[in-house]
């Protein structure tokens, strides 16, 4: 019963005729559509930026610090054969 009632309201709703647009909607839409589309690019310009930043710095840090290389002994050998 109640998809019945539901079926008939969708019916009626795509039967009638849309609502006029209003003449000056489009270049607002086009205008804030240009916008948000800038501002993803930059965002994703920026982020890439900063992600190309970090790998470089990390490079950096490891040609100069070598970390995988063993650390040097603090401690002398015995000397022995004296």
């Amino acid at each position: 019963m109640y998809l019945r009632e539901r079926d008939a309201a969708v019916r009626r709703m795509l039967e009638r005729t849309p609502p006029p647009v209003p003449p000056d909607l489009y270049p607002e839409v086009l205008r804030r559509g240009t916008r948000i589309l800038r501002r993803r690019t930059a965002a994703r310009r920026l982020l890439w930026i900063t992600l190309l930043a970090a790998a470089l710095a990390f490079a950096i840090w490891a040609s100069l610090t070598r970390p995988w290389a063993e650390p040097p002994s603090t401690t002398t050998p015995p000397i022995s054969g004296w």
